[in-house]
């Protein structure tokens, strides 16, 4: 009697599963990529997505750790390395640049594109959250520079903050649409001649 494969098979490897899915879902984002997809990128059947990673939300949220640890950390190991928030941003940026255009992966930020023209409000926010987390560091670093004199008192931490972000979020898209890594660069060394200029060193 032939019985159908239930479950996952016993060679399954789960970190290339995730490696395999976070790519598809970079390439589409979350709403276009379809569970066949998933499944023909995985090379496992439907039961065995389901089995390993619950659902396609889930299988998500586990690629979105796994992509923040891989390819989105950068900005958090500048902010804690560079002496200052201008040197930071300024190494992100430089950074995201090289990473963005990376022919080794999709291009952009998965944080930042995945969730275009979904309709699941959950990933969505989800991802909104992270991308705020990211300004809300941006901010805090811009404030510390402040109360050290680094920066003048009457900067505005905020709005310098989201400046950045937009800089780092429009790079993302424009690396989408075909920008090269230095066009890109020249875009980061562009934004930081909008930064207050620094009091002391």
């Amino acid at each position: 009697m032939v019985t159908g494969q239930r479950g996952r098979p016993r060679s399954f490897d789960r970190d290339a599963a995730l490696d395999k899915a976070m790519l598809a879902f970079w390439e589409r984002g979350y709403e276009a990529t379809s569970i066949a997809d998933l499944t023909a990128s995985l090379g496992i059947g439907a039961p065995s997505l389901y089995a390993a990673f619950g659902d396609k939300r889930k299988l998500f949220d586990e690629v979105v750790v796994v992509y923040g640890g891989r390819y989105g950390d950068f900005a958090n190991v500048a902010l804690a390395e560079e002496p200052t928030a201008r040197a930071a941003v300024g190494r992100i940026l430089r950074e995201a640049a090289e990473v963005y255009t990376d022919p080794a992966h999709p291009r952009g930020c998965l944080v930042i594109s995945a969730a275009a023209n979904t309709t699941s409000d959950e990933v969505a926010g989800a991802l909104r959250e992270r991308r705020n987390a990211n300004l809300e560091l941006f901010e805090s670093r811009i404030r510390a520079d402040m109360a050290t004199g680094v920066l003048p008192a009457d900067t505005d931490a905020r709005a310098l903050a989201r400046y950045a972000g937009a800089v780092l979020q429009g790079m993302s898209q424009q690396s989408r649409d075909g920008a090269s890594r230095e066009e890109l660069e020249a875009v980061a060394a562009r934004a930081l001649l909008a930064w207050p200029e620094e009091l002391r060193r």
